[in-house]
């Protein structure tokens, strides 16, 4: 008797579920140095639906009575990016990670994608992880930052009903292929990088193979070549772990990004990290919003690191010690960290 052929169609869903086994694996990798590996503790999952009803995993680390901590990713990553801060951080405070749609395990939803769309999910995991009248630090990186500046602009009213004090690193409020320095020779002087040049490259569905020469050119355009060992491969893991038709999905949205003067919305002390070698959001961007910030009175700090664009991995210790700065100013407690 012969074998039962699989259908074309099991074949194809066969390939999806090692894709997706496969991205799970990427994002709960261990490493040598524990401080980049998955929180050791319990942690809550935290049901949040989307104005759209996308599921957005969420999760919370940490003391249920503590003081409220919520880290927003960038783009092609996930929550478990923000493993070097959850491991200092949820000893002390409760820690707020999700997922942006899209990303990890949070579904993409049917809504169009837009910077509102990111501004209303921000908006309803604070609505599901605050308690009323609870205040919380707010951290972003990259899309993470830009995500913040739109809900503030969209949602003035929030900022200071949900928060204490923010935190941005990374990140900017528009011109990103005007300004970008990724691609060599562009952007540097006269030669300007085309928009289209830039969109094609932004909304392709790139993938990273881990083969030598794709992680030598992921470390010198995307982070930096002092950036070696597990903190390169945990950055090139997380982003691997991302799907390729997500990131060229969010990368469209990038490049017509424009969060207009968000970031003047920020009532509340807020503090700007770059990274002094980042091409994806050169200096430019993090003096744009701090001009924006000191005209709103609103400036807490603004420190260059020396970094790539993953500034909250490349130097977690240092960016871990001015996010212990700022929890403690806003919470008025001492901060515990681990490892700074």
């Amino acid at each position: 008797m012969r074998a039962k052929l699989p259908t074309p169609a099991n074949l194809t869903q066969r390939v999806r579920d090692l894709m997706r086994q496969h991205r799970a694996d990427l994002r709960t990798r261990t490493y040598g140095n524990a401080d980049l590996n998955p929180p050791a503790g319990p942690y809550e999952v935290i049901p949040v639906t989307a104005n759209d009803g996308a599921h957005l995993r969420v999760h919370a680390y940490g003391p249920a009575e503590g003081d409220v901590i919520v880290l927003v990713h960038g783009w092609t990553c996930c929550l478990e990016y923000w493993n070097p801060q959850i491991n200092a951080f949820a000893g002390e405070y409760r820690v707020i990670a999700y997922d942006v749609r899209g990303h990890g395990e949070s579904e993409a939803g049917t809504a169009k994608l837009t910077t509102d769309q990111l501004a209303d999910d921000l908006s309803d995991v604070l609505a599901a992880t605050l308690k009323p009248g609870q205040r919380a630090v707010l951290v972003g990186h990259s899309l993470g930052g830009m995500t913040i500046q739109a809900w503030a602009g969209r949602y003035p009213e929030q900022v200071r009903q949900r928060t204490l004090a923010v935190l941005m690193t990374n990140t900017a409020s528009g011109n990103l292929i005007a300004e970008t320095t990724v691609v060599p020779l562009f952007n540097r002087g006269p030669l300007r990088l085309p928009f289209f040049v830039g969109l094609l490259g932004l909304s392709a569905p790139i993938l990273f193979p881990p083969v030598n020469p794709v992680k030598w050119i992921f470390r010198r355009q995307i982070m930096s070549l002092d950036s070696v060992g597990d903190i390169a491969d945990f950055g090139q893991d997380i982003v691997r772990s991302c799907p390729a038709r997500v990131r060229g999905r969010f990368g469209t949205l990038l490049s017509y990004l424009d969060v207009g003067r968000g970031a003047a919305n920020l009532t509340v002390p807020t503090t700007i990290l770059a990274g002094s070698a980042d091409d994806m959001t050169p200096l430019v961007h993090s003096e744009r919003i701090v001009e924006m910030l000191t005209e709103a009175g609103s400036l807490d700090a603004y420190r260059v690191l020396p970094t790539g664009h993953l500034g909250n991995v490349e130097a977690y210790r240092e960016f871990n010690a001015e996010l212990a700065r700022v929890a403690k100013s806003a919470f008025g407690i001492p901060a515990k960290v681990v490892g700074a």
